[in-house]
């Protein structure tokens, strides 16, 4: 057993329980698979509907035979206090309490019953078995708490896990070099945490015309995870680094819900989670079809994330009934872009437009998009130098064609882009929602 199992089993997390449990799921066959997952959307809505008062009174009289009229709960539903959600014969004490990052501008505490977090575990094991990175030494670039107790967990956590943690909120120049001493120093065999933050190294790397696996041999792969992760930011990685990069799509409050595997497929986690695309009228949308992300964890019995509205659009591809794919994976729907004429676009489209003309200067390290007013954005910027007034003109006039004339746009370089207190980047911002 390594160090970390040990550190859940004395902390009340049945990991071996987990283990035993995943594996038994996953040696179901194919054919009675699409049993196992409705007796257990049918398990956890009883469960609830007998057990929790908040999801007895959300759901008042529904059909447990028509899972299409089963209520979407969203982040707003739940937040309220832990106590009020909690089912019955769980207590703070005796479950598993974490907080979303509030990227989003939306924090809220959850919990898991215990051995719901075991399983996540088991899970994340699992996946990372995938590519051989259990127990190997982690890079992590996370965000860590500031307060002194919460600070001297994490490290603890870390130690326990075999990694170590880099400060994510100083990205100068000065920090970056100093990483790349300690990589030259190091083991590590991969790196793994927000994609932004990645990124920043990765460009930081190829600025200094310095690929990570020359300087430290033992590095095998990366994972990114937390935020979006464009095809040409995985290419500036994998440059950077001299190792492929890998893909994680999870959420804190539920799972991991899908991790690429060896032919960069994101497959998604049908064991502990149900996952459904649905319209913008709740409508459940066939394979192929883009739309919302609605995600049922099937084991928690402590919260009743029933068809809860994670807040993302993307798609899925179906293989068997064991086997769904990820196949794209847009951003989160809040982040829209509210144009004069009517007409609106994704947050991060409108943020990927702007980013590939800029990064054509060949300085840009990080940029924010903040929309103020119907008409005005404000593009805030970290490099090595300024725009000119012909490179903002040459901006401008792109983000004229793709979305329409008369904006009003602003450019400001910063030292560094702020970053919420979990070290996420979030890239595009309304202020008139």
């Amino acid at each position: 057993m390594n160090l970390f199992d040990f550190s859940l089993k004395i902390n009340g997390f049945e990991i071996d329980r987990a283990k035993q449990t995943l594996l038994k799921i996953q040696q179901i066959p194919e054919r009675d698979y699409k049993t196992y997952i409705d007796n257990r959307k049918f398990n956890i809505v009883s469960f609830h509907l007998k057990h929790n008062s908040f999801y007895q009174h959300f759901t008042k009289n529904i059909d447990m035979n028509n899972w299409d009229k089963i209520p979407i709960i969203t982040k707003s539903d739940l937040q309220k206090p832990i106590n009020s959600l909690l089912s019955k014969g769980f207590t703070k004490k005796s479950v598993y309490i974490d907080k979303t990052s509030g990227a989003t501008g939306n924090p809220f505490y959850f919990a898991k019953d215990k051995f719901t977090h075991a399983l996540t575990w088991a899970i994340i094991g699992n996946r990372f078995g995938w590519h051989g990175l259990n127990s190997k030494k982690q890079a992590r670039f996370y965000g860590i708490p500031n307060s002194i107790v919460q600070n001297i967990k994490g490290r603890l956590k870390d130690l326990f896990a075999n990694r170590y943690r880099f400060n994510v909120f100083d990205l100068s120049s000065e920090s970056l070099d100093n990483w790349v001493e300690d990589f030259k120093k190091s083991n590590y065999v991969y790196l793994n945490g927000y994609t932004t933050v990645i990124l920043a190294f990765a460009k930081h790397l190829v600025s200094k015309k310095i690929i990570l696996k020359d300087v430290c041999p033992s590095l095998e792969t990366c994972v990114v995870t937390s935020e979006m992760c464009f095809e040409n930011d995985k290419k500036v990685m994998e440059v950077a680094f001299g190792v492929p990069v890998i893909n994680e799509y999870g959420a804190s409050e539920l799972d991991l819900i899908a991790f690429e595997n060896d032919k960069l497929e994101w497959i998604v986690n049908t064991e502990t989670l149900y996952v459904e695309i649905l319209d913008n009228k709740n409508n459940i949308l066939p394979f192929g079809e883009e739309g919302r992300i609605v995600i049922t964890s099937l084991y928690n019995k402590a919260y009743p994330f029933i068809r809860y509205d994670i807040g993302d659009i993307g798609k899925l591809k179906f293989i068997n009934n064991k086997t769904v794919i990820l196949e794209k994976l847009i951003g989160r729907k809040e982040d829209i872009v509210k144009l004069p004429s009517g007409k609106t676009s994704p947050g991060l489209t409108f943020y990927y437009v702007t980013k590939s003309i800029m990064e054509d200067n060949g300085n840009i390290n990080e940029i924010k998009v903040t929309q103020s007013k119907l008409d005005t954005f404000e593009i805030y910027y970290s490099g090595e130098r300024q725009l000119d007034i012909n490179q903002e003109k040459k901006i401008t006039k792109a983000l004229f064609d793709y979305l329409e004339p008369n904006l009003n746009v602003t450019y400001n370089k910063v030292e560094q882009i702020k970053r919420n207190t979990n070290g996420k980047l979030k890239q595009f911002t309304s202020l008139i929602n």
